[in-house]
Formats: structure tokens, C-alpha cells, sequence
């Protein structure tokens, strides 16, 4: 099921003792928790750093390099980090960083509102739509009343070349849990809890239109792992950029497409495709559906020892951070991993894929999570 039982050891020691920690939500500035890095990813701030944490599945603590590092240009990097003993390996007074743990223990909103801007900060790239509005307010304005976007940047009147003032680009990451690999395995099952956001939400139903054993061939433009038809076509309709896809059940990939102008079928054993839904509220209960056999293989929250499917997939529902999750039965080839449910997740958290400083624009979140949305936030 995994790759090697010594890296499922280790796994099975930090995720445990991640689950067990305590709340602990002190920031300490100018100090570097040096090594036991997972990887870096972009952040505007420490408190979004924080969130990416609290949502990655391994991560434990990190290291947030600010706006005012001034040793080189590695400006708004966030790095996550791990290691067994679940405490910093080192600490290090370094100018220019902030340091902090996982809110995992401490029940955090797992949606959470993220009201500031960011003036003079450009959010790089995962442009969309662009369009021109008379201030910066009514670009968030507009992101958030567009299902698709996460995060923007509006380019102000002092900024040069003159030509793109008042741009307001609407910028794209996912919003629902993706799936690092899909397969195959005999002895497990996997499923989803169904409303731990797999969809988005709209107030109005909507027919699903599926194309049983036909493909669309060509227009490509991203392919992802996959559980099932319903599932590749709730990934379509969640991009703003899919006007339709095609799911391989063989490999369990979702092949998502982009042609607005035909749409040219054939037909194909095993391939089904779909058109998305747009601004209306697809059946779910595709995410009810048990996959006997099949693999959600990534990094997991934890993991518990549970007598049968329905168990598992009960404690997935009963935790907050669980998003998906897979349970090893008797017919898995190693005794070892009988019993052992894995409980899922993946990072929602709206994140731009790289964040640099730039005179004269400003960038910020949408704000359909916040219970009073915050227009004029500095």
C-alpha cells in the first residue's frame, strides 16, 4: 500500500504524534526552526504560513521568511517542516523570519477568512480572467462573487506602463481536496466524507451529464488523479477553464479540457465524459460511494486501528480536518496494516503559486468565508 515499510513507519510515528500535540499558537519572530523542511510554499504573511500548515498533513511547525529579510530575494517563502520528536530540531536568531506550529490541535476553522490586503504585493501568476474596475475593493468585490477565484490582484492608478491601470486580475487555485494519486490495491478501500467541501455550493440543483464510454479526445489542458466519472466532473466544473472532461477509469485520471468551441466525441471503452456545472449545485452522493480495492495514497492526518469499513469512514466524519481516507481489510498482502484507517486531507487554503513584492498594486483573498466580508480591510 505504501511504498516501503520503512517510510511507513516513520510516517505512522509523526502523524501520531502530530494528532497528539498540544495547541500551541505563539509565534516567535526573528527565529529560524532550522531544517526538518517538507518543502517551501508562497505566503503574504506569517498567519497565512500558519494556515498552509495547519492544513498540510504533515507538517508540524514552520518558518516564514518576511518582507523585510534582507539577505537575498527569498521574499514570502514558507517553510513547512517535520520531524519525529514533533518540537524544532533547532533555533537559530535570524533576522527577517517568524517561526510558528500547526493549529491542528487547536480545532481550527477549517475555512478560514483571510480579510487582510496586501499593498505593493503582487500575487504572481494563476490568472484566469482579467478586467478593469475603479478600485481594488471592487476587484475583491468581483472575486468574491466568482465561484472560481481565490485570490486577486488590482493594479493602481500610479502604476507603469499606464496602459494596465485599474487591471483587476482574478486569479485560480483549488478550493476542493485533490487526491495525490489514485490506484489500484488489492485489501483496501477508500472513500470521501461527503461535506468536507468535495463540491462547491450553490443554492440551485443541477442534472449531471455524463457520457458513458465515449471520449473527447484532444485540448488537454490538465490531467488528475481521479476516483471516479462524477468525481473528474466535479473537478472540471470547479476550474474555470474546463468546458468539459473525460475520466480513464484504467488509470484513474481526469483529463480536463478546454475547446469552447466544439465538442467532437468518440467512443472508447472505459472512458467517460462529462460537461461541468455551472453555477448550480451538482448530486453529490457520488461521494457516498465506497471504492472496494482502490487506493487514496498520500500523506494522513493520522491513522486509527478500527474493526470495519463503516467505522472508519464514521471517525472520517467525526474529525473536522478529514477529507478522504482509505482502510487496509484482511485481503491487504501484510498483516502488518490490517485494521489501520488513514484519515485524509489535502490543502484547500486559497494559495498563490508565488508572491513578490511590485510598487503600486495590491493583492488579497476573497471573502465568501467571512461571515461579515471585509472590503476595506488594511
Amino acid at each position: 500500500m505504501m511504498e516501503t515499510h520503512l517510510i511507513l513507519v516513520g510516517l505512522l510515528s509523526i502523524c501520531s504524534l502530530s494528532f497528539g500535540q498540544e495547541c500551541n499558537q505563539q509565534l516567535v519572530e526573528n527565529i529560524d526552526f532550522r531544517g526538518d523542511d517538507i518543502r517551501f510554499d508562497y505566503s503574504p504573511d506569517t498567519a497565512h504560513c500558519q494556515h498552509l500548515c495547519t492544513q498540510d498533513p504533515s507538517c508540524l511547525f514552520f518558518t516564514f521568511v518576511r518582507a523585510d529579510w534582507n539577505v537575498d530575494d527569498r521574499h514570502f517563502r514558507c517553510y513547512l517542516k517535520k520531524n519525529p520528536s514533533g518540537i524544532p530540531t533547532t533555533r537559530i536568531p535570524l533576522n527577517g523570519v517568524t517561526s510558528g506550529f500547526s493549529l491542528k490541535p487547536c480545532n481550527p476553522d477549517p475555512q478560514p477568512c483571510l480579510s487582510q490586503v496586501y499593498q505593493n504585493i503582487d500575487f504572481l501568476g494563476a490568472d484566469y480572467r482579467t478586467l478593469f474596475t475603479a478600485d481594488y475593493e471592487e476587484c475583491q468585490r468581483t472575486c468574491t462573487h466568482d465561484p472560481a477565484c481565490q485570490f486577486f490582484t488590482f493594479v493602481k492608478e500610479a502604476f507603469q506602463p499606464e496602459r494596465i491601470r485599474y487591471k483587476c486580475h482574478l486569479k485560480f487555485s483549488w478550493a476542493i481536496p485533490m487526491i495525490p494519486t489514485v490506484l489500484k490495491q488489492t485489501g483496501v478501500v477508500s472513500g470521501f466524507f461527503p461535506n468536507a467541501q468535495i463540491t462547491q455550493f450553490f443554492n440551485e440543483d443541477c442534472e449531471t451529464k455524463l457520457f458513458p464510454n465515449t471520449d473527447i479526445p484532444g485540448n488537454d489542458f490538465l490531467n488528475l488523479p481521479a476516483a471516479s466519472p462524477e468525481h473528474c466532473q466535479t473537478m472540471c466544473s470547479a476550474h474555470p477553464l474546463c468546458t468539459y472532461s473525460s475520466f480513464d477509469s484504467n488509470g484513474f485520471r481526469c483529463y480536463m479540457k478546454d475547446n469552447k468551441n466544439e465538442m467532437v466525441i468518440s467512443a472508447k471503452q472505459g472512458v467517460t465524459s462529462g460537461i461541468p456545472a455551472h453555477f448550480c449545485q451538482l448530486n453529490n452522493s457520488w461521494a457516498s460511494v465506497l471504492h472496494e480495492n482502490v487506493e487514496f495514497r498520500g500523506p494522513f492526518i493520522r491513522f486509527v486501528l478500527l474493526d470495519d469499513v463503516d467505522t472508519c469512514r464514521r471517525t472520517c466524519i467525526q474529525d473536522s480536518n478529514c477529507q478522504f481516507w482509505t482502510y487496509v481489510n484482511e485481503r491487504f498482502p501484510h498483516k502488518t496494516y490490517w485494521r489501520h484507517c488513514y484519515l485524509k486531507r489535502a490543502i484547500t487554503l486559497p494559495a498563490p503559486p508565488k508572491v513578490t513584492k511590485l510598487a503600486n498594486v495590491v493583492s488579497g483573498f476573497h471573502q465568501r468565508n467571512c461571515a461579515s466580508p471585509c472590503f476595506s480591510c488594511t
